[in-house]
């Protein structure tokens, strides 16, 4: 056992006088050892049932003969840190979780891993380090939240995000909002949109690192601790076996991952996440071909905020494995690739049918004969843009307008908030990206403006940033290269006309090549936001949204 190196031997000798210290018994040191890494807080709505489900993981880790040990992991609320300075803080932790969970792990020799996460930077981080440690390893995080319900209807987060939106512009009243504050978010979970948090839980399943019904199992529901105390005892069924991280997340596996994005139409952030994740596994997974994988991949589900159905309502349609199943029928699936299950994908989707058409549509009926997510290149965005083009209204999906420049988002809200922005308008809002933020905000807050004031299907927005799972609308983010490091969306000017042609993958600006090249030699870096703290070190280290926002020493100057 691998744990044998703090345990077994006269030179683990004082080792052992620490883990009677722990009150470990003899009987648990002669068991493998389980590091259970569970982030559970009393800050994020999606954690706060984090130690209801890590308790029924040790049992089911105990009663399949593992030794189950817990230590934690970080988490930031991405609706409560949205909009000011917090925002700046919640993609960086991705690394920080990656980073601790790989010293816990390392440093005290666990024989395998149980990964707890739920939102939105845990699920990455922790696929993170899972590909660097590299121990038999299983995911089961807190579920999702149901959705809450105003005049009859479903709502969510992104609908108390528009909601504020319609009262700016005098669409509502102050009473309606704070029904909907008391309404749209009744249970703990995962906001219950296809957001990122559900976009990266429902991954774990495709890429073979979760059970069944680990993306969508609501929150509440007894099945997510039956499913914990599987998780346990998958893990040493794997453990047993040597089933590892890199025998499950291969180059076809993220391949599998892009087609049921795809097919889902998740959150744009997963663009951001899948090769962060890969680059840890030691796969360049290239964003170029993700318009090739949504070309060959229909659009199957139209979850919110993209349309009306919600997480418990793909989860009694069949889950993400029904989908799987439907998108196999025209075998648009690697079903060799291994996973936490110990059989391949083939054998996991075999029998798991769409119960629910109207949730996940047909194969052969789909939303869109094309996937959920665009990239986009042109003089704009050289390297990539990225749209969740199954949430852009149809009349978006080619636009014209005039650049409306702002330099961060709080300008961009006033301005849209205080009526300056017209439909035919295109919002460009840069210096928000990794470097230049840095931390690469969320543009929720202005994506809601935006559509609470009616303009949504009139008004584009560009970002250097990123956008929340829940923003919809014609919402165009990770523009490569940032303006940070003098990336075209640094020499836009006022008025200049923006073309966005998402059919055929093009974001440019109407300006002569010339004309370019003299604000290229005009444009001079500008001074840091963030001079002291983990953001500074962060600046230095991080690269481009095209590359997952990973962290490079080799950014040093």
């Amino acid at each position: 056992m691998k744990s044998d190196q703090v345990k077994k031997g006269m030179q683990q000798a004082p080792h052992r006088s620490l883990f009677n210290a722990l009150g470990y018994t003899k009987e648990e040191m002669e068991r493998p050892l389980v590091g259970i890494c569970c982030s559970y807080n009393e800050i994020v709505p999606g954690h706060m049932n984090l130690d209801k489900i890590c308790e029924a993981v040790k049992l089911g880790v105990a009663m399949a003969g593992g030794t189950p040990i817990v230590f934690p992991a970080i988490a930031v609320c991405d609706g409560i840190a949205m909009g000011h300075t917090g925002m700046k803080y919640s993609l960086v932790t991705r690394e920080l979780i990656a980073d601790s969970t790989e010293c816990m792990a390392k440093a005290h020799q666990f024989d395998a891993l149980v990964m707890i996460p739920n939102c939105d930077k845990n699920v990455p981080g922790l696929l993170m380090a899972a590909a660097r440690i590299n121990v038999p390893t299983v995911f089961v995080s807190g579920g999702p939240m149901l959705a809450g319900k105003v005049d009859g209807c479903k709502r969510s987060l992104s609908s108390m995000f528009e909601a504020v939106g319609a009262y700016e512009a005098g669409k509502m009243t102050a009473e309606k909002v704070e029904e909907y504050v008391n309404k749209v978010c009744p249970t703990c979970g995962s906001c219950s949109g296809m957001y990122t948090a559900n976009s990266m839980n429902c991954m774990t399943e495709v890429i073979g690192m979760g059970l069944k019904g680990n993306g969508t199992i609501p929150a509440v529901y007894s099945e997510r601790i039956r499913l914990a105390k599987h998780a346990g005892m998958a893990v040493m069924d794997m453990y047993r076996k040597n089933i590892r991280p890199s025998d499950i997340m291969t180059k076809e596996a993220f391949e599998n991952c892009l087609t049921v994005d795809m097919a889902l139409g998740c959150s744009t952030n997963t663009m951001l996440h899948l090769p962060a994740i890969a680059y840890e596994a030691g796969i360049e997974l290239n964003m170029e071909i993700a318009n090739d994988v949504s070309k060959r991949t229909p659009n199957l589900c139209h979850l919110a905020p993209a349309g009306p159905t919600y997480m418990e309502d793909l989860n009694e349609a069949g889950g993400v494995y029904a989908v799987m199943n439907e998108l196999s029928k025209k075998g648009l699936l690697h079903e060799e690739c291994m996973t936490v299950t110990g059989k391949t994908v083939g054998e996991n989707i075999k029998n798991c049918i769409n119960l629910d058409p109207n949730v996940i549509r047909p194969i052969d009926k789909p939303y869109l004969k094309e996937g959920g997510i665009a990239v986009l290149k042109g003089n704009l965005a050289p390297d990539t843009g990225i749209v969740k083009q199954s949430a852009v209204v149809p009349e978006m999906m080619v636009h014209e307008g005039p650049a409306r420049v702002f330099d961060c988002e709080e300008d961009a809200i006033e301005a849209i908030k205080g009526g300056k922005i017209v439909p035919g308008d295109v919002v460009v809002i840069r210096y928000e990206g990794p470097k230049g933020g840095p931390g690469m905000r969320e543009m929720l807050n202005p994506t809601s403006a935006i559509a609470g004031m009616g303009l949504g299907s009139s008004v584009a927005l560009i970002t250097d940033g990123r956008f929340s799972g829940a923003s919809r609308g014609a919402s165009i983010g990770h523009v490569s290269p940032e303006a940070a490091v003098g990336g075209p969306i640094a020499l836009v000017k006022e008025g200049d006309i923006i073309k966005i042609d998402i059919p055929n993958n093009t974001l440019n600006m109407d300006v002569s090549e010339e004309e370019l090249e003299a604000r290229r030699a005009a444009w001079q870096p500008r001074e840091p936001r963030i001079k002291e703290g983990y953001l500074l070190r962060y600046a230095a280290l991080v690269t481009s949204g095209n590359r997952g926002a990973v962290l490079d020493v080799n950014q040093i100057k």
